[in-house]
């Protein structure tokens, strides 16, 4: 039975106009909001101006760590988003959303997160933990407002919909503003064509500028960088398929996206770079025909290592990769398979399974 794979977005190819999609110009004025009709959700009687009544047990938002701010406009997937001040109550929804809060030193101004990918890196578990946690999934908007957010950070565009948290012009019409991870942007002249590690540092650079800590987020880009300078990839030719989920219709990584990112700075061939998107479905017999000298397998709670490795291994077509029949599997945790602040550490860790595998061959 298959894994499902609505744990991505959709990722249709898309050109991209811009060498990154979100542009910020600074001394904006706020747009008008929304008319009171757009509220077609019911959400108002929820909601309550986001810098009053803290949530109980929230965390108490302080301004020590944002003395840099100067106020912003971003250029947000297509929706322009006013930052006046840096938010103090901040919902993230996915991983690499909170992970980039909690690496910037801004656990402070978190009062839920939601969608974890998986467990945070034990660097930035300290910082989390009294920070609490709304849902395992995309939290319903009952509970999003509950926390009296002024900003949600969300991973993906789809996180936020009718269905899940609310829809962006909701949400500004409730007066709580909205933000997704620029990497992740979907739209024509928005979606990264292909995605770089300059983009997710400059990602990195507006969160920073969002609530005015440019300095520790120039420091956290300055770590990241020396991290990928002292990767010694390897100069051979080694072929490598993405797992990043499915059984009988593998979802795997493609061409211009996080996976291809880190695969190129890993020194690894993904047989999958020609299709031009993010991720992509393949069929198993294509996976047979490239025949890949390694196997990036991603984990997660609902695909763990353990449940991939039974499927190549069950299956007889797989079961005779060399890949397979050599167990050159290489690991990598779900939240640092999308566009964060694990990207550079997950090519370092990939080098270093893979210098410890029998040579290819």
């Amino acid at each position: 039975m298959s894994l499902p794979t609505v744990h991505h977005e959709s990722h249709a190819s898309r050109p991209a106009r811009r060498a990154h999609g979100a542009l910020w110009r600074r001394g904006a004025v706020l747009p008008a909001m929304l008319p009171a009709a757009a509220l077609a959700l019911g959400l108002s009687a929820c909601a309550s101006p986001a810098a009053e009544s803290p949530a109980e047990g929230a965390p108490t938002p302080t301004t020590s760590t944002t003395a840099g701010f100067a106020p912003l406009t971003v250029d947000n997937c297509g929706t322009e988003v006013v930052f006046d001040a840096p938010p103090e109550r901040v919902v993230t929804i996915k991983s690499t959303a909170t992970e980039t809060m909690l690496a910037l030193g801004l656990e402070d101004r978190l009062v839920g997160t939601a969608f974890s990918d998986g467990p945070l890196p034990e660097s930035l578990a300290d910082a989390a933990a009294a920070v609490p946690v709304l849902s395992e999934k995309v939290p319903g908007q009952e509970a999003l407002l509950a926390s009296e957010p002024d900003l949600v950070y969300a991973g993906w565009e789809s996180n936020f919909s009718a269905e899940g948290a609310g829809e962006r012009p909701t949400l500004a019409a409730l007066g709580i503003a909205s933000y997704v991870s620029p990497a992740a942007c979907l739209g024509e002249g928005y979606q990264p064509d292909p995605l770089t590690f300059d983009m997710v540092f400059d990602g990195i650079r507006e969160v920073g500028a969002i609530f005015g800590v440019q300095e520790r987020a120039e420091e956290l880009v300055a770590e990241q960088e020396a991290t990928l300078a002292g990767v010694d990839a390897p100069t051979g030719t080694t072929t490598a398929l993405w797992f990043s989920s499915g059984s009988d219709t593998p979802y795997v990584g493609a061409g211009i996206g996080a996976p291809q990112m880190i695969m190129d700075a890993a020194g690894l061939t993904n047989i999958f770079a020609d299709v031009h998107e993010s991720w992509t479905s393949v069929g198993w017999e294509q996976v047979v025909a490239a025949d890949p000298d390694v196997i990036v397998l991603v984990d997660s709670a609902w695909g763990s290592t353990e449940k991939k490795i039974g499927v190549l291994e069950s299956n007889p077509a797989t079961s005779q990769l060399t890949a397979v029949r050599e167990k050159r599997y290489l690991v990598a945790p779900f939240p640092a398979s999308e566009a964060g602040v694990r990207n550079a550490d997950a090519v370092a860790d990939l080098v270093a399974q893979l210098a410890a595998l029998p040579a290819v061959g």
